[in-house]
């Protein structure tokens, strides 16, 4: 018995260092950390086979939540279980909250309206987004019923920017999805192995959705702000589909919309987000440290996780089944046009209309976009250049 509580206890402390190193040099968002994470657990360490790891990443793009870190938890979860979930995510994630929460605690003490290298880091953030909608929209509206879906979702969420709108939009896609899509493939075809019982998978499945019930309602009973804020990030989790960049709306609105935190300090967070390695999704370390210190950085990236985790760890057990499901294939599919309308309505408002502002600040987001787009340039890269393109451009206003 001690040697196996050995073993586990070596296997996750392995899990947790390999996990940090990524999280300290998994640059690039969600694509290139499904790349960094297929040379680590696949090739180097073989901790899971090649398809293994596809059917996995096919699970993560199924769910709602960032997909990489998805990824990252369900190979934690088969190699040692639960906790072996947990120590792998927050590893991953551990390097970029840090970072975040320290950023944080120096922004408020700037005037962020008029400093020159925050402005940069906002047009950064149109750069990034616009980046991700080309590459989204390329591959999830490639016929003309995904096309009219993503334009169904941009139009609702531009003329009625009402709380509950993105929510709505996305139901009604997925409804849709259901019917126009049932024909949908999937095209894995093996077999995942895990070290999660059925009934756990139920209990974190019931977590899940009790939760995303139960907080709305504790949240108006108890009137408590702590409520409150878990509440709007973990219902931000829970509905977010395509990625990272996707939460941009929903936290815009839950935090941004409702005066927790100002419209400037928002977008210079989300700019400086993509000079960190790691999830998109520690964007939420950043909101709540501004909020409320250490401890509101650390609650927010727990409450905006969390349901991710519950999700994957509660479908592994049952996911040989679900993937060779076609009907739920075509409500991803809806969902996922709809996130691309999603997307560009983001861009336009709050992300263009608050950072572009004269023609130079269209100039510099050009060049961004040409070096992120076209020449490939690292993310970081761009961040760096936008830092200073700000700082050039204070110079000339």
């Amino acid at each position: 018995m001690t040697v196996m509580k050995n073993n586990q206890l070596l296997r996750l402390l392995e899990i947790f260092l390999v996990s940090v190193r990524l999280g300290c040099t998994s640059f690039g968002g969600p694509i290139a950390h499904l790349a960094y994470f297929h040379e680590e657990y696949v090739r180097r360490r073989k901790w899971i086979d090649e398809k293994t790891y596809v059917d996995l990443v096919a699970l993560a793009q199924l769910l709602p939540g960032p997909a990489s870190s998805q990824v990252g938890i369900g190979i934690g979860v088969m190699r040692a279980g639960v906790l072996g979930g947990v120590v792998s995510f927050i590893g991953f994630t551990l390097p970029s909250v840090v970072v975040l929460i320290l950023f944080a605690s120096v922004l408020l003490n700037v005037d962020v309206v008029t400093t020159g290298w925050i402005h940069g880091l906002k047009i950064v953030a149109v750069v990034v987004v616009a980046h991700a909608i080309v590459g989204m929209a390329k591959n999830l509206t490639p016929d003309l019923k995904t096309k009219a879906l993503a334009l169904f979702a941009l139009v609702c969420t531009l003329l009625w920017q009402v709380t509950g709108m993105q929510i709505v939009v996305i139901l009604v896609a997925a409804a849709v999805g259901f019917f126009l899509f049932k024909n949908a493939q999937q095209t894995t075809v093996s077999t995942s192995t895990v070290q999660v019982t059925k009934r756990v998978g139920i209990v974190c499945l019931s977590m899940f959705f009790g939760l995303l019930i139960i907080l709305p309602v504790i949240r108006e009973v108890t009137d408590s702000y702590w409520i409150s804020m878990i509440d709007s990030f973990y219902r931000s989790g829970s509905l977010v589909f395509g990625g990272g960049h996707v939460v941009l709306p929903l936290l815009e609105q839950e935090f941004v919309s409702n005066g927790w935190i100002g419209e400037e300090n928002f977008l210079a967070g989300y700019g400086a987000t993509q000079a960190v390695p790691g999830p998109l999704f520690t964007f939420a370390a950043y909101i709540g440290a501004v909020m409320n210190g250490w401890q509101g950085g650390l609650v927010a990236t727990v409450a905006i996780f969390l349901p991710a985790f519950l999700l994957v760890v509660g479908t592994l057990p049952f996911w040989d089944h679900l993937r060779n499901q076609s009907k739920i294939l075509g409500v991803i599919k809806g969902v996922n046009a709809a996130v691309v309308g999603i997307l560009i309505s983001a861009l336009y408002f709050p992300i263009w209309t608050h950072s572009i502002l004269s023609p130079m600040d269209f100039a510099l987001a050009a060049v961004l976009f040409s070096m992120l787009a076209f020449w490939k340039w690292p993310p970081w890269i761009i961040v760096m250049s936008g830092i200073v393109g700000g700082l050039l451009l204070s110079f000339f206003s």
